[in-house]
């Protein structure tokens, strides 16, 4: 999961998304990389986002975990007013496993993921062991 914020306090977004992560049913938070600074991404002028990429174990399906994780950003004031617009927080489905999934308003592995380099440092991170960062 890459959980990004680039709006309030940023830091205080991110730890809640990791809190309510670990909360849901029959999951786990088993890993997180630690939080990096980024420039926004797209044509919208906006500050620069905090970014974090969590590894979760669960048992919840893709569909299930998106649905979640959305209400997780409203829970965070999450308004959904333009594509690659500022947000308090932001998060995604990047892999799960080996799964691959194409249905309609998800996919996975995330279309982006080859070109956003920090989200592949952040996986390296993760798959590096003992990663524990908060």
């Amino acid at each position: 999961m890459a959980l990004g914020s680039n709006v309030g306090d940023r830091a205080a977004h991110l730890a809640h998304a990791r809190q309510r992560l670990a909360a849901l049913p029959e999951t786990r938070l088993a890993g997180a990389s630690r939080v990096e600074e980024t420039a926004p991404l797209g044509p919208v002028a906006q500050g620069p986002y905090l970014n974090q990429m969590v590894a979760l174990e669960t048992t919840l399906t893709p569909r299930a975990l998106l649905a979640a994780c959305h209400a997780i950003e409203l829970e965070r004031g999450r308004e959904r007013r333009e594509r690659w617009g500022p947000r308090t927080l932001d998060l995604d489905l990047v892999r799960f496993g080996q799964r691959t999934v194409h249905e309609p308003g998800l996919t996975i592995p995330h279309p982006e993921l080859p070109r956003r380099d920090f989200w592949l440092r952040e996986i390296a991170e993760l798959d590096t062991p003992a990663v524990a960062h908060g």
